[in-house]
């Protein structure tokens, strides 16, 4: 069952029961109000006539010591009499209580006459074929006599008024049902409209639709629920971006490395078989197996670099106090003077880093091999080391090809390789940017690229000084 649904059908038992029972309150209350006030005046009547009938016993001849049963019905007859006009109705009753009088229409049993004690008024309501009565009955002594006067006094109109409050509360009651029942489901659905619209995006980011996302239409708790779960779906979208991502990078590296392995191994498969099939003189099966070393210093190359990497991933570093001279030193003497055709410069400034010498080392000797791979014979390369407010910057210059500015993200990716065919011819992979870029993670930096195509690059990185 739907929450709005639920909502509506508790709303509605409430609205239900609290008017069924204010209403039977309020109804019968004005019903137990006007028949206390009814009592009253029969009461009051009762105690009227009994007055009325001992002042007509003063006017009796006082020949008689005892009162007759004749003056008694006459005085009786006279009380009927004189209160005709408002339907009157009584009874008189000897010390026996034997009926001596009774006015016509008077239909009440003896049941309150015989229960009546002496100096005692009692009264009771009777339904009758006419309707609804105030019998009362109270005791007269009127010389030498003790006699009993019974009144009926007509009610029901009070009866008659509390069965149509009844039926009047039951309509209203019904209209305000219908009427609260529409209402509260307009209610209702403004309600539930933010989870409803919850759960369409649920629906739709279950589908596959990530970025939709669910309206927020207020500013209550449910509102501030959408506001959570909006920020909960980008965070997902984002993850699962990140996810396509990963994947799709694995596929564009696991097709960069076949394709890496294809070229040599099929160079080195056909001078192999070329050597193994073919009886060639000495200069042609010096270039075929100089062509398969070379090939396979390649690839072993790419297997350490490859290996490099993961092991990278892997590691959690530990990091020490480093004096970057000690860096620099053992660059210079690994790329000497006019090394590969190029002249380099190792400018630095004397400091302390945080960081581990290995991995280092291993950073800027591939910044270094790239420039070499990028630059022309006789170019300078330039290492420099510099002391900034914020660490100290390492930085490899060159003067070579550049980088383009749409390659410049894409530079550090397994494989990845702006100029492919200037790469291979140096045996370059692609892998060595990717390594630093691991390999500085590690020590909470990153790569730092200024490039202008066809005057030269400068990578760099910063780490944090010590001292």
């Amino acid at each position: 069952m739907k929450i709005s649904l639920k909502l509506l059908l508790s709303t509605i038992v409430v609205m239900a029961l609290a008017l069924g029972f204010s209403g039977f309150y309020f109804v019968n209350y004005v019903f137990e109000t006007s028949l206390a006030r009814e009592v009253g005046q029969a009461a009051d009547e009762s105690s009227i006539l009994s007055f009325a009938f001992e002042t007509a016993v003063l006017n009796v001849p006082t020949i008689y010591r005892v009162l007759p049963d004749s003056t008694v019905e006459e005085i009786a007859t006279n009380l009927e009499r004189g209160g005709r006009s408002t339907n009157r109705l009584i009874r008189i009753a000897d010390e026996e209580k034997k009926i001596l009088h009774t006015s016509d229409g008077f239909d009440a049993d003896e049941q309150l006459l015989q229960q009546t004690e002496q100096s005692i008024k009692a009264y009771r309501i009777i339904k009758t074929e006419d309707g609804y009565f105030v019998h009362t009955c109270a005791t007269i002594n009127a010389l030498g006599r003790v006699l009993y006067l019974e009144t009926m006094k007509d009610i029901s109109d009070v009866f008659t008024e509390r069965a149509m409050g009844f039926s009047l509360y039951r309509k209203v009651t019904l209209v305000m049902l219908v009427t609260g029942t529409f209402i509260m489901h307009l209610i209702a659905s403004l309600l539930t409209k933010p989870i409803r619209l919850l759960t369409r995006a649920t629906r739709r980011m279950a589908g596959g639709d990530y970025a939709y996302r669910a309206r927020q239409v207020s500013n209550d708790e449910l509102g501030q629920l959408t506001c959570d779960f909006n920020h909960m779906a980008n965070a997902l979208e984002e993850n699962i971006k990140k996810l396509e991502e990963e994947n799709e990078a694995k596929e564009e590296f696991m097709g960069a490395f076949a394709h890496e392995l294809k070229t040599p191994l099929t160079a080195i498969i056909g001078y192999a078989d070329m050597l193994r099939t073919h009886k060639l003189d000495e200069e042609k099966s010096f270039l075929s197996a100089n062509y398969i070393y070379t090939e396979g210093k390649r690839l072993e190359a790419m297997s350490f670099r490859l290996l490099d990497i993961i092991v990278a991933k892997k590691e959690q570093a530990e990091l020490g106090e480093v004096h970057t001279a000690e860096i620099f030193e053992y660059l210079r003497e690994m790329f000497a003077e006019e090394n590969r055709g190029m002249r380099f410069a190792f400018l630095y400034d004397d400091a302390i880093v945080w960081a581990e010498m290995n991995l280092i080392k291993t950073v800027l000797v591939n910044l270094i091999d790239n420039a070499c791979k990028a630059s022309e014979e006789g170019s300078t390369i330039t290492v420099r080391g510099t002391r900034l407010d914020e660490g100290y910057r390492f930085e490899v210059e060159d003067e070579g090809i550049g980088i383009p500015p749409e390659e410049q993200r894409k530079i550090t990716k397994a494989f990845y390789m702006v100029d492919k065919s200037r790469s291979r011819s140096k045996n370059g992979a692609g892998l060595g940017l990717a390594l630093c870029e691991e390999i500085l993670k590690i020590h909470n930096s990153e790569l730092m690229i200024q490039s202008e195509q066809g005057k030269g690059s400068c990578i760099g990185f910063v780490l944090g000084e010590t001292i």
